[in-house]
């Protein structure tokens, strides 16, 4: 056994080794070659996902995945025992030099394998030293909602993304930083704040209901509700206020909530972050104009404003109380946060 898989072991990874399949054909800026070395995917399951679903359908999924992959790859399985456990996993895999890390879930573990690419605000490199040498992000979605996948049209088919593995493409994507009460965050899909980060945190009270539970945290959001004024700076420009804050989402995807087209202008290959704010709205508007929220027609409304950003501070005006911040659909405390964008920090598997 070689050093690489016993320290893999060490975070609970159990080997599978890989059938005969054809390897990785070829990627966006190389070619794998005739006779590639064999090479180190590490899939990161949370088998509780999705009320355990992900588990499940993942153990089904096994078998076709050693056929596809096998071969040339060696197949290293996962599993999370709990939150941030995928952190530790994915920052361990890249220092024993893991060609690709593959988060198997929704936009939770997504989000966690992601935070595992970074460490005190740099990447991690490999334990010999070669920074050049990266390691790629996967997904497979599997999750309740899967939003992320969503952006690149992608279908919640464990199958197909396999297929996309399979073919070795790969794309730099942007990532968004978040400094705040959490320290650092680093966000992939969305960051939302006020109404929309306290939906998603009483919608993961409910996940047992599989996509309703976005439905039930947002009736109870609405509990208590006040829209707020809130101080935003722009690229480091001058501080401005905003009234009557419904919601503000950051967008480097498009989705979230199962589905909502909230920032339908986004564009995680672009180099910057998409800004949405919502104000004066009040919960029958949300009924009335729901329709919009999934067809992507929300920018179409007077009281909704949208801009491109480089990066954006966003704090409550003195004498105002909590207000919610979550990023793919994770907690991460309150304002006041500062969210920058980080161009084509990752490479991803398309």
């Amino acid at each position: 056994m070689t050093v690489s898989a016993v320290a893999l072991r060490k975070s609970c990874v159990l080997f599978v080794k890989a059938e005969q399949s054809s390897a990785l054909e070829r990627s966006s800026d190389r070619a794998w070659g005739t006779s590639p070395p064999r090479r180190n995917f590490v899939f990161v399951v949370n088998p509780r996902g999705a009320n355990g679903r992900t588990g499940r359908e993942w153990n089904k999924l096994l078998p076709y995945l050693r056929t596809r992959l096998g071969g040339q790859h060696n197949i290293h399985e996962s599993l999370t025992s709990g939150p941030s456990h995928a952190v530790d996993i994915t920052r361990e895999a890249i220092r024993e030099g893991a060609d690709a890390v593959v988060a198997v879930g929704g936009d939770g573990t997504l989000h966690e394998v992601l935070n595992g690419f970074f460490w005190a605000g740099k990447p991690i490199c490999p334990i010999d030293g070669d920074c050049k040498r990266t390691t790629t992000l996967g997904l497979i979605p599997l999750g309740t909602g899967s939003d992320f996948a969503r952006t690149f049209g992608w279908k919640n088919d464990p199958h197909d993304a396999i297929e996309r593995i399979a073919k070795g493409l790969r794309s730099k994507i942007d990532v968004g930083l978040i400094n705040g009460s959490s320290g650092d965050q680093y966000f992939i899909n969305i960051a939302d704040i006020h109404l929309s980060a306290k939906a998603g945190y009483y919608s993961s009270k409910y996940k047992s209901f599989g996509n309703l539970c976005y439905v039930f945290g947002a009736l109870r959001a609405f509990f208590g509700h006040h829209n707020h004024d809130l101080k935003i700076k722009v690229n480091g420009q001058d501080w401005k206020v905003y009234d009557k804050v419904t919601a503000l989402c950051i967008g480097n995807g498009r989705f979230f909530g199962g589905g909502m087209e909230v920032v339908p202008t986004a564009d995680p290959t672009s180099g910057k972050l998409e800004v949405v704010i919502l104000q004066g709205f009040r919960w029958y508007d949300f009924i009335l104009k729901l329709y919009k929220l999934y067809n992507g027609s929300l920018l179409s409304e007077k009281r909704v404003f949208s801009r491109s950003i480089k990066s954006i501070e966003v704090a409550v005006v003195e004498g105002k109380g909590d207000i919610f911040v979550q990023s793919d659909g994770e907690h991460l405390g309150f304002l006041p946060i500062k969210c920058s964008v980080l161009p084509g920090a990752i490479d991803f598997l398309m």
